[in-house]
C-alpha cells in the first residue's frame, strides 16, 4: 500500500518507529487525518497484521476517511482495521463475553442475549416506561415535545456514564446547581425517578441503551484481567483521531491502555471540542499528550486562506468586544461578502441568486457550497430548495434533529400503509390523502389532487377507501386527467391486491415492494427522486431495528403488530432517527445546521452565514431537564448556575462556531443579515454585533488612510 504524497511532518509521523506513541495536534485542516491514513498504510506496510491495528473515533462519521481508504486500496492478506466508537466496541465486547457479565450486573435474565438498543428503540422503551408517568402529571410544568423528553432523560443517563458517574446522583447534581425558580426542582426529582425506572426495565428484560452499554464496559468488562487482557493482546496499535470530540470515559479507557500499545498515534485539533453538548471533552483529551513519546504540533491550516483566518481572528476578538484597529487588515475584505436584507424571504431571494451566479456563471460546483444556519426550519429548508430548484442547482439537506415523520415521503408511505392495512383502524385523513396523492403521481398538482380526494375518497364506512377511477364523474375525471387517472388506478389495485393476499407482511417488506413495484416506476412521485429514495430506505433501516428489539413484547402479545407499533410511535415523534451524512461525493448544495456541519469535518469553497442577527448563533438551546456543562468533570458539587456562566459559555460556544465554520472555508464566506426575522421580528444577536463591530472597524480604518 503505497503512501500518499506528504509534506515532510505528515511523512515522518508516518514512518515514527513502530514503538512510538505520538500526540499530533493542529489546527483543523492542517493534514492531521491525512498523516492518519498515511501511519495506517505504513503500519501495514511494515508487516503489522491489520487486526492488530485499532482506529478509535469519538463518532461514526468521522470513520469515512478511514473506511475510504481501506476499500480504495487492497489491504495485505489478514484481515481489516477495527475502525470503531467506544460504543462500537462496547457492544462488541459484551456480545463477546455476555455469559461472564450478565449475572454480575444485575440482569434478570443472564441466561438469554441481551437486546441492543438503537437511539429510536431506547426513546420507544423509554416511552412506554415514563408514560404511567405522565399520566400521573409527571411534566405538566413543562411545555414540551414527547420526543424531546424522552431524548433528554436518555441524554442524562448517557452523560452519567460519559462523564463517570453514577446515574442516580443525576437528579441532585441538576438540583444543586439550580438557581432559577423554585418549583422548577421538583422537574428534577421526576426525572431521576423516570431515570431509575427506565434502567430498571432494562435490566429486567435484557435491554442495553447506550449509557447501559458503557457502563457494562467500563465498570465489568475493563476492570476484568480475562477481558483487559484480550484487548491489550488482540491489539497492539492504536489511531485516535479527533480525540477532542470524545467524552472522558474514553479518555480514561486511553489512558490506561497507553502503556500496553505498541505504538500510538493520537489526532487533537486545536480550537474543537464542538460535541460538548454530547460529553466532548477537550481538557481531558489534551491531557494524553503527557502519556505519549513526543508531542508534534503541524503548522497553519492548509485549506484555509491567509485573509479568512485575519477575519476569523479579527471577528473573535469583535465577539471579546476587544477589536482594535490595528487588528483589522484591508485584506479582510476579500474573505467575507455582506449580503444585507429588509425581509427575511428577501435574504433567502439573495442567497439563491448569489449561488445561481457562483454555479452557472463562475462555474463553482454546487459540492463546493454550504448554507448554513443555527437551526433549519422546515419553511427555510423549503424556500431554498424550491428556489434552487428554479435555478436547476441541485441542493440536499442534513438536519440530524429531524423526526423522519417531517419527511413528506414518509407521511407518504405512512398513508399508503394506513391505506392497506385497514384492520389496524387507523383511517387517514382526508388531508393525508391528498398530501399522498401530490407525492405518489407525478405532475399531479395540489389542485387536481384535491378534486380526486373529494371525488375518488369512499364513504365512511366503505372496505377500502379509495373509489375506482370509473366511478368519478366523466367532468371530474377530465379535469384530473387520465394519465393521472391511470396511475392512480394502478395503485390502487397494487393496494387492493396486497389486501386481498391476507397475509400481513412486516411494514419494512411492504415499503420495499410498494417503493419497487409501484412508487419507483415512471410516472409515480419517487422515480428518479434519489431524496426520496433516500428517506424511504432510511425508514426501511429504521423499522428493521425496531423490529429487531421489539421480539420480546411480540412473544408475549401474539396478537402484536409490530407495523402498528411503529406507526403510531412516529406518528407521537418518539421514533426521530440520526442518521449519517449523505456522501460528499454528491454534487449539491449542501443545507445544514453550522453545528451539524462542523461536525461531518468537512471543508467548501463557499459558506453562507443566514440570519446572522439570530440569537440561535449564540444562545444555548434551553434543555429544561439536562445540561451539558453542569454534568461535566469541571463542575463543583453545589456550585450555582448563574447568568455569568452562562453568558461566558455562549461567548465561547459562539467562537466555537466562527472558528470551526472560517477553519473549513477554502475560499469566501457570504454574511447574510435580515432587518426582520423569519416570525417578523427585530433581532441583534452577538454575531450580528461582532460583525458590525467588525465594520465599523475597516470603515475607521479606511478613513485614517485616506
Amino acid at each position: 500500500m503505497s503512501l500518499p504524497e506528504l509534506f515532510s511532518t505528515q511523512n515522518a509521523i508516518a514512518q515514527t518507529p513502530l514503538n512510538r506513541k505520538i500526540f499530533l495536534r493542529g489546527e483543523p485542516g492542517s493534514g492531521k487525518t491525512t498523516a492518519g491514513l498515511a501511519r495506517l498504510a505504513y503500519l501495514l506496510d511494515k508487516g503489522v497484521p491489520a487486526e492488530q491495528i485499532l482506529i478509535l473515533l469519538p463518532q461514526r462519521t468521522l470513520a469515512r476517511p478511514y473506511y475510504d481508504h481501506i476499500t480504495q486500496k487492497p489491504l495485505p492478506p489478514g484481515g481489516i482495521p477495527t475502525i470503531v466508537t467506544l460504543g462500537g466496541l462496547s457492544q462488541r465486547t459484551i456480545q463477546l463475553f455476555w455469559p461472564a457479565i450478565g449475572s454480575e450486573a444485575g440482569f434478570a435474565q443472564p441466561h438469554l442475549p441481551p437486546l441492543f438498543l438503537t437511539l429510536e428503540t431506547a426513546q420507544y422503551y423509554m416511552a412506554k416506561v415514563v408514560e404511567p408517568f405522565l399520566e400521573r402529571g409527571y411534566f405538566e410544568q413543562l411545555v414540551i415535545d414527547r420526543n424531546r423528553l424522552y431524548s433528554q432523560l436518555l441524554d442524562n443517563l448517557n452523560k452519567a456514564a460519559l462523564v463517570g458517574f453514577a446515574y442516580t446522583t443525576l437528579g441532585d447534581r441538576l438540583k444543586q446547581a439550580w438557581n432559577g425558580q423554585p418549583q422548577h426542582l421538583i422537574l428534577f426529582d421526576q426525572a431521576q425517578e423516570c431515570i431509575n425506572a427506565f434502567r430498571n426495565y432494562c435490566l429486567e428484560h435484557n435491554l442495553l441503551d447506550f449509557s447501559l452499554q458503557i457502563e457494562l464496559f467500563l465498570h465489568h468488562l475493563w476492570r476484568s484481567f480475562l477481558v483487559r487482557n484480550y484487548l491489550q493482546s488482540h491489539y497492539r496499535h492504536l489511531i485516535y483521531d479527533n480525540v477532542e470530540e470524545d467524552a472522558p470515559a474514553v479518555h480514561d479507557v486511553v489512558r490506561d491502555w497507553l502503556p500496553v500499545f505498541e505504538s500510538a498515534l493520537l489526532i487533537y485539533d486545536q480550537q474543537g471540542g464542538h460535541r460538548i453538548f454530547l460529553g466532548a471533552d477537550p481538557q481531558s483529551a489534551a491531557s494524553l499528550a503527557g502519556l505519549c513519546d513526543d508531542i508534534v504540533e503541524f503548522p497553519p491550516s492548509l485549506i484555509c486562506p491567509a485573509a479568512i483566518r485575519q477575519f476569523q481572528f479579527a471577528l473573535v476578538k469583535a465577539v471579546q468586544r476587544d477589536l482594535k484597529m490595528d487588528d483589522v487588515s484591508p485584506q479582510i475584505k476579500t474573505a467575507f461578502t455582506h449580503l444585507p436584507a429588509r425581509f427575511y424571504p428577501e435574504m433567502v431571494d439573495m442567497v439563491s441568486s448569489t449561488i445561481h451566479q457562483l454555479v452557472h456563471e463562475k462555474q463553482v460546483a454546487p459540492g463546493e457550497i454550504a448554507v448554513l444556519a443555527p437551526f433549519v426550519s422546515d419553511s427555510l429548508r423549503f424556500s431554498l430548495m424550491n428556489r434552487l430548484e428554479q435555478y436547476q442547482i441541485p441542493a440536499r439537506s442534513h438536519r440530524p434533529s429531524r423526526s423522519l415523520y417531517d419527511e413528506p415521503a414518509v407521511r407518504t408511505l405512512i398513508t399508503l400503509a394506513k391505506l392497506a392495512h385497514p384492520h389496524w383502524k387507523m383511517p387517514p385523513t382526508r388531508e393525508e390523502i391528498r398530501a399522498m396523492l401530490v407525492h405518489c403521481i407525478e405532475d399531479l398538482d395540489l389542485v387536481r389532487a384535491d378534486l380526486l380526494m373529494q371525488m375518488g375518497t369512499a364513504p365512511k364506512g366503505s372496505p377500502f377507501a379509495l373509489r375506482p377511477f370509473e366511478e368519478i364523474r366523466g367532468e371530474g375525471r377530465e379535469r384530473i386527467t387520465y394519465s393521472a387517472g391511470l396511475r392512480y388506478s394502478r395503485l390502487r389495485a397494487w393496494l387492493l391486491n396486497y389486501i386481498e393476499q391476507q397475509e400481513e407482511q412486516e411494514l419494512d417488506v411492504f415499503f420495499a415492494f410498494l417503493f419497487g413495484e409501484v412508487l419507483s416506476q415512471p410516472g409515480y412521485g419517487f422515480h428518479e427522486q434519489l431524496d426520496n429514495a433516500a428517506v424511504t430506505a432510511r425508514l426501511i433501516e429504521s423499522i428493521q431495528k425496531f423490529r429487531q428489539v421489539i421480539e420480546p413484547v411480540r412473544s408475549q402479545q401474539p396478537d402484536f403488530s409490530v407495523g402498528l407499533e411503529y406507526l403510531n410511535m412516529v406518528r407521537q415523534g418518539v421514533i426521530s432517527a440520526q442518521y449519517l451524512l449523505p456522501s460528499d461525493e454528491e454534487d449539491a448544495v449542501l443545507i445544514s445546521p453550522a453545528y451539524s456541519f462542523i461536525i461531518s469535518n468537512r471543508s467548501v469553497r463557499f459558506q453562507f452565514w443566514l440570519d446572522c442577527g439570530n440569537i440561535g448563533w449564540w444562545e444555548r438551546l434551553y434543555q429544561p431537564l439536562t445540561h451539558p456543562y453542569i454534568l461535566s468533570r469541571h463542575w463543583a458539587a453545589g456550585r450555582l448556575w448563574t447568568d455569568a456562566e452562562e453568558y461566558e459559555t455562549n461567548q465561547q460556544s459562539l467562537m466555537r462556531i466562527i472558528y470551526g465554520l472560517t477553519y473549513r472555508c477554502r475560499d469566501q464566506i457570504f454574511l447574510c443579515t435580515s432587518r426582520v426575522n423569519e416570525r417578523g421580528a427585530e433581532e441583534r444577536g452577538a454575531l450580528l454585533l461582532a460583525f458590525q463591530g467588525l465594520l465599523r472597524r475597516l470603515h475607521q480604518r479606511e478613513q485614517a488612510h485616506e
